[in-house]
Parts: structure tokens; C-alpha cells; sequence
């Protein structure tokens, strides 16, 4: 297997690289430990139903990204999202207006309270933990940020673009993923990125950064019955 071919499976191939030591292993299918990120991925689909019933003892919320998973009515399929699996194809260069900051372990309240207010959902404090995150502050505040979630050996994933809606439109998502994707480069790396295929301006947004479409990911939400 090519090491762009893992990105067919980015939750199983990361839990058994560098993000292996997050990981909780139910045989053919992996989860991250669910006070970190509630995503899991599989090899072999006879063992989902049984990992899928253990991990939502854990968590009542939890998404398996790719392929369809067994499960029976201990968990219900809440929604898909069908993402663009995007990665950087050329850097392109990008002018700073903005001061970028490496967010520390002080800034683990803030950053949460603003992915959650923009985007409520899955993201946990100890989420922090799966790599570096960068933030813009005015006056202050906390108003922009980005991150890096997903780790493998060769990529790792851009993700948690979360401006506070008094800030949008002023160009602080697109200097921040630039600036998170020269930092990728620069650990010798490949950026990736997942998006939902209708937020089109944000795939528009992420072209003009040098991204380019790899495939669609599947990415299912489950909820503990």
C-alpha cells in the first residue's frame, strides 16, 4: 500500500501511526479514546457491530468515517456527511496581516468555547492534544482558529477553521490555514483536509491555497440508542 492510498482509511491509518498511542483497538476496527475524538475506522466489517455497541458504552455520540459499518439497534444511524477529501497539491505563498499565535494549554478554555459556539458538536478539550493549534486574538480575544487533528506518518489533517462570526469575512480562516499548512510542511509532511462538499466557499477558499480534491469521505454519525 502507497502512502496515499491510507487516506482511503485516514481514521485506521492514523490510530495505527502516529496517533496510535490515542487509540482504542476493538480488533478490525480502531476508535479514537472518546475524551479525545469520538471518530473510528475499520478493516473488517465482520467486527463492527460488536466495536460499535462497546463504544458507544463509552460515548452517545460518535462518527465512523468511511466505508458502512455493521451495527444493530443499540446505535442509530443519525446523519451522513459526505466531506471532500482535499490535500495540498502546490504551496502558494500567502501575505500575513494578521499575528498568528501558537495556542498553549492556557488557551485550552477559550479555543473551546469558540469552536463551540461556531461549530457545536464533537470537539473536547482533550482534543488539544492531537496537535498544535493557531489562533488570532483581537483585543485579547480569542477570534480565529485552526488546528491539526488527524495525524499519520506522511499527512497530517488541517482542521477546526472556526472564526467568531462578529470577525468573519476579514480574511483570518484563510491566513490561518496557510499559515497551519506552512507549519505541516515545515515537519516534513503533507497537509490534508476534509470539508463538507455543500460549504462550496470553503472549498473555493482552500483552492486558492493550493488544494486540490482527492475523493469523497463518508463520514457517519451515530448516536447511542
Amino acid at each position: 500500500m502507497n502512502k496515499f492510498e491510507k487516506l482511503n482509511n485516514p481514521v485506521w491509518h492514523a490510530l495505527n501511526e502516529t496517533h496510535e498511542h490515542f487509540g482504542i483497538d476493538y480488533g478490525g476496527v480502531k476508535f479514537y479514546k472518546n475524551n479525545i475524538c469520538p471518530f473510528g475506522g475499520f478493516t473488517d466489517i465482520t467486527q463492527t457491530k460488536k466495536a460499535l455497541n462497546n463504544y458507544s458504552t463509552l460515548t452517545a455520540s460518535f462518527f465512523v468515517v468511511g466505508n458502512t459499518p455493521n451495527y444493530d439497534n443499540t446505535v442509530t444511524l443519525n446523519k451522513t456527511v459526505i466531506c471532500e477529501q482535499m490535500i495540498l497539491d502546490r504551496y502558494i505563498e500567502n501575505e500575513y496581516h494578521y499575528k498568528v499565535i501558537q495556542l498553549s494549554k492556557q488557551h485550552i478554555n477559550e479555543l473551546y468555547d469558540l469552536v463551540w459556539l461556531v461549530m457545536p458538536g464533537y470537539y473536547q478539550k482533550k482534543t488539544f492534544d492531537m496537535g498544535d493549534y493557531y489562533g488570532i486574538f483581537v483585543e485579547n480575544k480569542l477570534v480565529a482558529v485552526t488546528g491539526e487533528r488527524m495525524q499519520l506518518d506522511d499527512f497530517i489533517e488541517v482542521s477546526a477553521v472556526v472564526t467568531h462570526p462578529d470577525y468573519v469575512r476579514k480574511g483570518m480562516a484563510k491566513q490561518l490555514v496557510a499559515y497551519t499548512t506552512e507549519q505541516i510542511i515545515s515537519k516534513n509532511k503533507t497537509p490534508i483536509l476534509h470539508v463538507a462538499e455543500h460549504n462550496l466557499s470553503a472549498i473555493e477558499l482552500y483552492k486558492k491555497l493550493g488544494y486540490t480534491s482527492l475523493r469523497k469521505m463518508t463520514w457517519r454519525h451515530f448516536l447511542r440508542h
